[in-house]
């Protein structure tokens, strides 16, 4: 009897395991798009309680009659209208007139300050261009003002410009002999010079090492090329540094005009609360109208009234330039 074998069916090979594939940064779509508002919400948080809040309750104070006496309780303080801003520009009265006073003086300091700062940084940028042993030195000690702390930088000042015992009389006076009788530095006449001193030793080396970046991505080959056909150090920086560091001065020159418009540190730190006429800037004034009077209303109002007139300058000031530049 024959046996039929059967050939037994082959096993089955075995199904391959489905591999589980990593995720990607897009696995979560969702967490994708919100990720950037995520990152951004504590700057936002900080702008709001720092700036954006205190600038709304501020235009709210110069609405009302915040005095000495509602201090306390800010809530009972009566509502005054434009009652502020009526004081702070009628120019007959005493609070008008000093107001007035205040912004001819910074706008003077401002301008004067802004010009010597540009001048500086700019002809120390250019200096420091070519190679010289010791020129990453120099580059460093002009920004040591920067660098330093602006309270530590303007109490050296206020030893160095004291009468009888300063530095600078003692160089003027006694070493040099430039002038016989010691000058006062700190009050009359003399405290705007101080003031643009200061402010100009503080400033300068921002707009050095702006201006040296901007220095930076000029190509050599421009000035090369230019001094082969045989333009001057003077026609150089006229024809080529002036026009390549155009969108950098754009930005320098309004920086420079915020900040020396608004500074209150130098004033403060170099007079004291017993600012001179000269010396008088218009963020200081509006300090002492606020806290000397404690009539926080008519400061409120002032600081509006400069608010207004920094965004009016900077809006008219990007136009024109936004407009030079589209022609250009």
């Amino acid at each position: 009897m024959s046996v039929a074998t059967e050939k037994a069916p082959a096993a089955a090979a075995p199904e391959p395991r489905a591999t589980k594939k990593k995720r990607g940064p897009d696995h979560r779509p969702g967490l994708s798009r919100k990720l950037p508002y995520l990152l951004l919400a504590p700057a936002v948080l900080l702008e709001l309680l720092i700036h954006i809040i205190p600038m709304l309750v501020g235009i709210w104070m110069s609405f009302v009659k915040l005095t000495k006496f509602f201090i306390a309780n800010w809530s009972a303080a009566p509502w005054a209208g434009f009652d502020n801003y009526r004081v702070a520009l009628d120019f007959d009265n005493a609070v008008g007139e000093g107001l007035l006073k205040s912004f001819g003086v910074t706008v003077a300091f401002s301008l004067i300050t802004l010009a010597l700062a540009w001048g500086l940084g700019m002809a120390a940028a250019v200096a420091l261009q070519p190679p010289f042993k010791g020129r990453a030195l120099v580059r460093t000690l002009f920004l040591v003002p920067y660098a330093l702390p602006a309270y530590a930088g303007i109490l050296t000042w206020n030893f160095m410009l004291q009468r009888d015992t300063g530095a600078v009389n003692h160089l003027l006076v006694d070493n040099l002999g430039l002038v016989s009788d010691r000058p006062f530095w700190l009050i009359g006449g003399n405290a705007l010079v101080s003031l643009i001193t200061v402010a100009l030793w503080k400033l300068w080396p921002f707009a050095f090492l702006t201006l040296m970046a901007g220095l930076q991505s000029i190509p050599r080959d421009v000035y090369e090329a230019a001094s082969v056909d045989g333009a001057g150090a003077i026609r150089q920086w006229r024809n080529i540094t002036l026009p390549s560091l155009r969108p950098v001065n754009l930005v320098l020159v309004l920086v420079l005009f915020l900040w020396t418009f608004s500074d209150f540190n130098t004033p403060y730190v170099l007079f004291g609360t017993a600012q001179p006429p000269a010396g008088d800037l218009i963020t200081f004034h509006i300090y002492n109208a606020s806290f000397l009077t404690w009539n926080f209303g008519s400061g409120a109002a002032m600081s509006v009234l400069l608010l207004i007139f920094l965004m009016i300058v900077t809006g008219a000031y990007l136009l024109i330039t936004g407009r030079r530049s589209r022609r250009a």
